[in-house]
């Protein structure tokens, strides 16, 4: 995987993930992404050249997860601005704080607007709000959760997937020691 901007493999990073057992490297790309079904795509394309190719992989593996398998990824995440959730999900919970940060210092007024905005979310789509988190500002989520709302049902899955694709790649770089 290459360091971010560097262009040089992350040492043991990629070769690691390659040489790793197929159970081993499964629980670890189960660690970045939910999906049962992304991770064994993901996991199939070993071993991989290049950091660009693993990435590559996990977008095809993003783009042709059914809808049934964009509920298991979405199961793995916790709501946005969700302290307690984030702390109960796991692995991806893990994740999910880091990614989050623009959220940690948020008032309760905005807690208390992210908790109605995933309410209204979820009742109109069915499923989680997902959005890529990292480096963004409580109020940039927040404005971007309203805007969604808009959108039609397929719209918002094709979102969906443009947002996990971004997350499960920042994961994967991160993972495999390029940051983020």
């Amino acid at each position: 995987m290459t360091a971010a901007g560097s262009g040089q493999e992350s040492p043991g990073g990629l070769a690691d993930f390659n040489a790793r057992p197929a159970e081993a490297a499964r629980q670890l790309l189960l660690g970045c992404c939910s999906s049962a079904c992304w991770a064994g795509a993901v996991l199939a394309g070993r071993p991989y050249s290049s950091g660009a190719s693993l990435l590559r992989s996990s977008d095809e593996a993003v783009a042709s997860l059914a809808p049934a398998d964009l509920r298991d990824a979405l199961a793995g995440h916790p709501r946005i601005g969700a302290r307690s959730a984030a702390d109960r999900a796991g692995a991806d919970g893990r994740w999910s704080r880091r990614e989050q940060a623009g959220v940690t210092g948020a008032d309760e007024a905005t807690l208390r607007e992210f908790a109605a905005g995933n309410r209204a979310y979820e009742q109109r789509f069915g499923h989680i709000y997902l959005v890529c988190a990292t480096g963004r500002t409580a109020a940039e989520l927040l404005a971007v959760l309203r805007a969604r709302l808009a959108n039609d049902p397929g719209t918002e899955w094709g979102v969906v997937r443009s947002e996990l694709r971004k997350i499960n790649r920042i994961r994967l770089a991160a993972l495999l020691g390029g940051g983020a």
